[in-house]
């Protein structure tokens, strides 16, 4: 039997597309996996048979991952790309904060991207930067080209992951960095102000520096993975600097008194709009973790 490995690129419908040394197969997940409760992700290492004449192409086994996310749905990334607009659709900051916070749970590293500030001017953009110290922001236009190199040197030679709301631009990045991607780019809904989901599925985009991107259907809605809340001030990297300077070692920096943190959101060196929002998050997360463990 030829047995092969190489990695998911597109997943439709249980038809997958496994790329090997330059070539593309289309295969059928054995029917154990769904016996098991799992199915390959996009950006799975799998063992595989290729199509023949007599035969359909099948994937035998998933090789152990590295990491995932549940939401975008892909494996094994190094980079999580989260995108926003500087114009419109409206930038969902809370959906950002989730998407880092996921990212950082998982050991992977988040970037920041700030699309069509070609349509907005440096105070918009700053506006967002600014709540977002210890994480690599960039300010880039699809349409002119701004920035786009900056983040095609971010991302090469790793396996990155393109997350954040419908017209954000996020596959019209794609195809600047890559400019035979051929991803279909759709208009705003012009009553709603959010753009129409062209993206239909997760697909893997090979890079001409090296590596992969994966361009993923649009949402505006997304749930913080359930996890311990005292792990969610690691998420923050604009907390490092107050580490151990609480009044109490297992400060959460919510209400404690004496905490470093809450005075630095009242000094200005941690932007009190991220804040809000850190404090929404762990109070959610407080809330699924007594809901999990019965705890009162």
């Amino acid at each position: 039997m030829d047995i092969r490995e190489g990695r998911v690129i597109k997943g439709v419908a249980g038809s997958y597309t496994v790329y090997e040394d330059g070539v593309r197969y289309t295969c059928r997940a054995r029917g154990r996996f769904r016996g098991q409760g799992v199915k390959p992700m996009v950006g799975d290492m799998v063992t595989f048979t290729p199509p023949t004449d007599s035969a359909m192409g099948m994937i035998l086994d998933i090789l152990p991952r590295v990491r995932e996310l549940a939401r975008p749905c892909v494996s094994n990334i190094g980079r999580l790309v989260a995108v926003v607009s500087a114009g419109y659709p409206q930038p969902d900051l809370m959906l950002v904060d989730r998407l880092l916070v996921d990212a950082r749970r998982i050991g992977t590293e988040p970037i920041l991207v700030i699309n069509k500030a070609d349509l907005a001017d440096a105070e918009q953009t700053d506006s967002i930067a600014c709540q977002y110290r210890g994480t690599p922001v960039l300010a880039v236009s699809a349409r002119t080209g701004e920035g786009v190199d900056a983040l095609a040197r971010h991302l090469a030679g790793h396996i990155a992951c393109f997350a954040g709301q419908s017209g954000v631009g996020k596959t019209s990045l794609l195809n600047r960095i890559r400019p035979c991607g051929g991803g279909e780019v759709g208009d705003l809904s012009a009553r709603a102000g959010r753009g129409r989901h062209t993206t239909r599925h997760t697909e893997l985009i090979e890079l001409p520096g090296g590596g992969w991107a994966a361009d993923t259907p649009g949402f505006s809605l997304l749930e913080t993975e359930p996890m311990d809340p005292g792990l969610l001030p690691g998420c923050y990297p604009e907390y490092a600097p107050f580490e151990g300077l609480c009044r109490f070692d297992d400060c959460r920096h919510d209400r404690e008194k004496g905490c470093a943190v809450r005075r630095a959101v009242q000094e200005g060196r941690v932007h009190p709009l991220r804040y809000e929002r850190y404090r929404q998050l762990i109070r959610e997360l407080d809330e699924k973790w007594r809901m999990r463990y019965g705890q009162h």
